[in-house]
């Protein structure tokens, strides 16, 4: 069930059967917002007059109008100077001038599809949907402003999106615009959001709110590993499976920010959107600009009822239609096995191994192309090294697929090396002030996808490969942010430089949509040095991204942990790679990061020639067993068993007869008891489940017991300690008897 309701054409009520969003239009014209929150069944007009009882005022204000201040007022889209004197949702100028906005409703619309869309990152639904439009004016200004909200019937969260339409007959500039805003009556909460770096991305910080202003973002050109776009606030004292928890996300890959504002009255604001900083858009006349998404979850069932939220909304609502419900294929990808040393006799014995073992895609890496033997070459080069594959890599292809695997490459498409014909002929082409100084990074420049131009040039080369070689995957890669962000073509086109960032991102989206057009069976995996773009943005293209360039078993849980509040199993792209690890340099046992890794996407990355009969036999049969409960890890339902910031790491998924737990422990503890029990609240008391096909126990003992966990080494049980050493880990499946 899901509807929008309308009231004496001033009345909002969008809701499903868990979630009432209402706002209003206030005395002035403008939105105001009233609750965001559980389901509050049907609502008459005397509910609504209620609510808006003010019969009080706050001190210090001013007023917008003889009754009305907007100081202390809740709004949907805030607009600063009219007596409300936080941070407002949108600023556009007339030349030099600040316009003093004015948005009146005007009239709504409502729709009931959202159909899913190459060109533009989104979310959507061809049923179960609602899809909300008002329209706002301002008059005097000759302006309209749209305001659009989503809910679908099974997700706790509402889209929302913006979008500016100039129908004046003079040019206007755009210095911000939000997706969307939401206000709360109070700050009772802290604020969860994940940040890091490379090798470290997506570790989750907390920190309470106070009034004031704090904001998180990204002027990388990407999302970056700094900052994911997410944020949660998270009411003080929820737990996993209790409390309240609101979280905003963004659809969107580009430069962002969400900022979270407490005023003296302790009132919550918080918006995302496209960074205002070096943004401008030049607004013509009867032209429209339209922001990304925004998704606002809502929840009372803590921690894990966020994560049933945002889970579902990725795979039902963001995952390409084709991906929603399609296992990922288990690659063996060559980059930690040979990095640039390599040719086609190597790659063929690694593939012949694979193939031997259960691996069901082989990915050429980084390498294969130019005169590519380190990272400062060749990139803009797409065309086989026939230093390496002298037959061609057509032939090469050829003997994967007839191997019975499919066959995947890696691609770096929005970058260019010094030392390319590419760039010889097209220095126009770089992302580049134009003076003499231009920063550098990984020996390679930015090309410029805000020019439509190169976007196309790209994809014909990429094109001829993929036809070439009935290309099945592709590795999308990303290693370097933009600098010196400066665009020929805008200067051409007299448009102002502040439109790069944004046009930039969407000339990725675009290379995206002419790759799926063309070849709607080839599956992408993101990739920006690792986790640098792992957004929302990405996953409308991409069903799999790969999260960090750290393979360590260990950092990887911390990882993992971050980004599951937001983001579900499916889209982990999990390599088991080689021990010593190449990134931190920590020996992990095989089981450990098997454990780990099996939990989402499962691949390799490691020389599988060089692995004892022992490793290749312990490899063999996890990909079997994986393969068997593939669909309930990729799709099942996600609970985290134990709290954030421990030694002990512990989630599971879950479907309607089966579970699969894992337990992780990172340091060893001392003369510990054998008595190690893990509460499983999923459990049903009035049934009775097989534990790892050996032991029957009843649900009820699980959920208010628990699970025995594996004997840790204890200085007295060496013969039957299943747990010895540091990094220590268990997969433990469960399966409903009656």
């Amino acid at each position: 069930m899901v509807a929008v309701e309308v009231l004496e054409n001033k009345f909002f009520h969008l809701h499903n059967d868990r979630i009432s969003y209402l706002f209003y239009v206030m005395e002035n014209g403008q939105l105001g917002h009233l609750y965001y929150g559980a389901f509050l069944g049907e609502l008459t007009k005397e509910d609504f007059r209620y609510m808006l009882l003010r019969e009080s005022k706050s001190a210090g204000t001013v007023k917008y109008s003889e009754a009305l201040t907007l100081g202390d007022r809740a709004q949907e889209y805030p607009v600063y100077g009219s007596s409300d004197f936080r941070e407002g949702a949108i600023e556009v100028m007339d030349g030099e001038d600040y316009l003093y906005l004015d948005f009146k409703f005007d009239s709504y619309a409502i729709e009931d599809q959202k159909p899913y869309d190459l060109e533009m990152p989104l979310s959507a639904s061809t049923e179960n949907v609602k899809v909300l439009k008002v329209r706002l004016k301002d008059s005097d200004h000759k302006l309209t402003l749209t305001q659009t909200y989503a809910i679908f019937d099974d997700v706790s969260a509402i889209v929302r999106s913006s979008e500016l339409t100039n129908d004046g007959d003079r040019s206007v500039q755009i210095s911000k615009i939000m997706s969307g805003a939401l206000e709360l009556p109070d700050a009772n909460y802290e604020l969860w959001h994940l940040c890091g770096a490379w090798l470290k991305e997506d570790h989750v910080k907390k920190q309470n709110l106070a009034p004031g202003h704090l904001s998180f973002g990204s002027l990388r050109g990407a999302t970056s590993p700094q900052h994911n776009p997410f944020a949660a606030l998270v009411e003080k004292g929820a737990g996993l499976d209790n409390g309240v928890v609101y979280a905003s996300n963004l659809i969107y890959s580009g430069n962002f920010i969400t900022s979270i504002n407490v005023n003296e009255w302790n009132q919550t604001r918080i918006y995302t959107g496209i960074n205002p900083d070096h943004f401008s858009w030049l607004l013509e006349p009867g032209e429209s600009f339209k922001t990304p998404e925004a998704v606002l979850f809502h929840t009372k069932d803590g921690i894990n009822g966020l994560m049933k939220e945002t889970h579902a909304f990725v795979l039902n609502h963001i995952i390409p239609p084709k991906w929603q419900n399609k296992v990922r294929p288990i690659v063996l990808n060559n980059w930690e096995a040979t990095y640039f040393d390599f040719d086609d006799r190597k790659l063929l014995e690694l593939a012949e191994k694979a193939k031997e073992i259960g691996i069901e895609c082989f990915a050429v890496d980084d390498g294969w192309f130019g005169h590519r033997d380190d990272d400062r070459t060749s990139l803009g080069n797409w065309t086989v090294d026939e230093r390496k594959f002298p037959n061609g890599i057509s032939a090469f292809a050829k003997k994967i697929h007839e191997m019975g695997l499919k066959f995947g490459m890696w691609f770096e498409p929005e970058m260019v090396s010094p030392d390319t014909k590419l760039y010889a002929d097209h220095p126009e082409w770089v992302v580049g002030h134009p003076y003499e100084r231009r920063s550098v990074g990984r020996g390679q420049y930015v090309l410029d996808f805000a020019d439509p131009q190169v976007v196309d040039a790209i994809y014909q080369q990429m094109k001829a490969i993929i036809e070439e070689t009935g290309l099945d995957y592709i590795k999308w890669d990303m290693n370097r942010n933009i600098t010196e962000a400066y665009s020929n073509y805008l200067h051409e086109k007299k448009r102002p430089q502040g439109e790069f960032f944004h046009r930039y991102i969407l000339g990725v989206y675009s290379l995206y949509a002419k790759i799926l057009s063309d070849f709607p069976e080839i599956f992408i995996e993101g990739c920006a040095s690792g986790g640098g773009r792992y957004d929302l943005g990405i996953m409308c293209y991409s069903p799999m991204i790969w999260p960090s360039d750290d393979s360590d078993a260990v950092e990887r849980l911390d990882i993992m942990s971050g980004a599951m509040l937001a983001y579900p199993l499916a889209v982990f792209s999990n390599h088991v790679s080689a021990c010593p690890n190449d990134q931190v340099r920590r020996s992990t046992p095989l089981e450990m990061r098997h454990n780990v890794c099996d939990f989402g996407a499962l691949g390799y990355e490691l020389d599988i020639t060089k692995l004892s009969d022992g490793e290749l036999a312990a490899i063999k049969a996890n990909i079997a067993e994986y393969k068997k409960q593939r669909e309930l890890i990729l799709f099942g339902r996600f609970k985290r068993l134990l709290p954030f910031d421990e030694n002990e790491v512990s989630w599971c998924v879950t479907n309607d007869s089966q579970s699969l737990v894992g337990f992780y422990r990172k340091l060893a503890q001392p003369n510990t008891s054998i008595f190690d029990y893990l509460k499983l609240p999923f459990a049903d008391e009035n049934k009775r489940y097989l534990v790892d096909k050996k032991h029957q126990v009843k649900g009820r003992w699980l959920k208010n017991n628990g699970l025995l966990l594996p004997y840790q080494f204890n200085g007295a049980n060496a013969d039957t300690a299943g747990l010895i050493g540091d990094f220590q880990s268990a997969r433990i499946s469960l399966e409903e008897l009656n």
